[in-house]
């Protein structure tokens, strides 16, 4: 049976999470679109072949996130112009799982929900995506994993077994089976009721991804075809093996994944970035003058081309916490926050609760986050804004760079209302504030022009977080709540 929390007519997503892998610069193309360099396929410890397209322009990840820390949740899926159909399809996707844990886990304690993923192929005519979802304080190890694939063809959305060849899937199963055979934990039994008909194969076969290779490596979540101790079973089929099993499409995306092709063959459409303005070279003493810090969490989003261009008409400066899969995706608006004169900070990776984490992975997050920014914007993050707010003694200690926190919360995340933020905002600021916004909801892009007009009529100058602290280096065992308040 699946996690005991899940709704079994839902497809679980997740697996172990690992960063898309950052790529070469991409080159330009004849048709001005950048495409992929040719070697763009990395792969996960796991063997599986990820790619970073950052060539697609336009590409952004919508992300979402609730930080009552009674119930913590954090949703994303990408934005790709010219592919609505699956862009719809992973919208419907996560925000049902989101749905599902919201209305079966809030009311328990300690429980997280988490969704992150990575591109499994994006070029020629096809696209993957393989999740990754953590659901945790359940029985189990929360982890599950998906895929799902794009025909940019048809513009049809394909689940994982479309890879496979109707009429050669009794040969197919018969050589996954004998593959987990070798596996501890595997039950037999629960792997034939598995591959009994179409709608447990569609249903049980949802995580099927190539290597470098071209090996298939199909996974199955806890407790589909073994015992609960023994997590997710994974099974790798060979190339050549699984070649004459595969459907036409699923050849194509073995090959566009061994092979990649030099452009991703879409229709879609976007507004070219704007250029703005550096914000003021002005410094700001802080002793002397009011100010405050607006940082924004969670981006970069959507909107966050917009919030760059109102803060630019007030020469304000101001502090991003940015995701490390966000970066990944959207280099070139982190590359262009930095290029205004905004500070980046870091946001770990995929928005988890540190907290549940070990040592080494909390480390390991950070610096991949990291990694990723600098990638982007040519900057390293010299700051941290933990998920959630979320620390505890194994954060601190393992944490590059100084934890930043923030003395006023507008409740955007709760609140999707312009007009209230807005009112959070002006009712709470004084001088030495560090206050709360999420670039990733146009509510809140919206309410930024009255806030830097009304809060600039009253004398303030908008500064980045370092700068509200003095403009120096801020000790890396601090954890900062606002500008006048001590160390904690």
């Amino acid at each position: 049976m699946k996690h005991p929390c899940k709704i079994t007519t839902v497809v679980a997503i997740t697996g172990l999470v690992t960063a898309a892998c950052a790529v070469s610069g991409p080159t330009p193309a004849r048709d001005g679109r950048r495409t992929p360099p040719v070697h763009a396929a990395a792969h996960h410890a796991d063997g599986i072949a990820t790619v970073s397209p950052t060539w697609i322009d336009g590409l952004r990840v919508i992300r979402d996130s609730g930080n009552d820390r009674s119930c913590p949740w954090s949703i994303a899926y990408p934005q790709v112009p010219g592919a609505d159909a699956f862009t719809a399809a992973l919208r419907r996707m996560v925000e049902g799982r989101r749905a599902d844990f919201l209305g079966q886990a809030c009311d328990q304690p300690a429980w997280e929900l988490n969704l992150d993923f990575a591109f499994l192929a994006a070029s020629g005519d096809v696209i993957g995506v393989r999740y990754t979802e953590w659901w945790l304080g359940g029985a189990g190890d929360g982890r599950s994993t998906t895929t799902r694939w794009y025909d940019t063809e048809t513009g049809k959305v394909l689940p994982a077994s479309a890879l496979v060849e109707p009429g050669s899937m009794g040969k197919f199963a018969a050589g996954l089976g004998t593959a987990l055979a070798r596996k501890q934990g595997f039950d037999p039994q629960a792997f034939r009721e598995a591959m009994a008909d179409d709608a447990s194969r569609a249903r049980y076969l949802d995580d099927l991804a190539f290597t470098a290779r071209g090996d298939l490596v199909v996974t199955f979540d806890e407790s589909v075809v073994g015992v609960a101790p023994a997590g997710q079973l994974r099974a790798v089929l060979p190339a050549a093996t699984v070649r004459p099993l595969l459907s036409d499409f699923g050849r194509r995306v073995q090959r566009q994944v061994v092979e990649p092709e030099r452009r991703l063959r879409l229709n879609g459409t976007v507004s070219p970035s704007p250029t703005l303005p550096p914000a003021s070279e002005e410094s700001s003493d802080c002793r002397r003058v009011k100010c405050v810090a607006l940082t924004f969490d969670d981006g970069p989003g959507p909107s966050t081309e917009v919030l760059l261009a109102h803060l630019a008409r007030y020469h304000a400066r101001a502090t991003f916490f940015v995701v490390g899969q966000n970066a990944v995706m959207s280099p070139d608006v982190v590359r262009q926050t930095a290029e205004a004169g905004h500070e980046i900070g870091n946001h770990s990776w995929s928005h988890r609760d540190l907290t549940r984490l070990t040592a080494d992975q909390v480390h390991d997050d950070l610096r991949r986050t990291d990694e990723a920014i600098r990638k982007a914007s040519g900057v390293t993050p010299t700051i941290v804004r933990p998920p959630y707010g979320a620390v505890n003694a194994v954060v601190r200690a393992r944490t590059p760079h100084p934890l930043v926190m923030w003395s006023v919360d507008t409740l955007d995340w709760k609140y999707r209302d312009a007009a209230r933020v807005t009112r959070a905002a002006l009712s709470a600021a004084k001088p030495g504030a560090i206050i709360l916004f999420h670039d990733i909801h146009p509510t809140t892009v919206a309410a930024i022009p009255r806030v830097l007009r009304t809060l600039s009529a009253r004398g303030y100058h908008f500064v980045t977080v370092t700068q509200a602290l003095g403009g120096g280096e801020i000790p890396r065992t601090r954890t900062v709540f606002s500008g006048v308040s001590p160390a904690l």
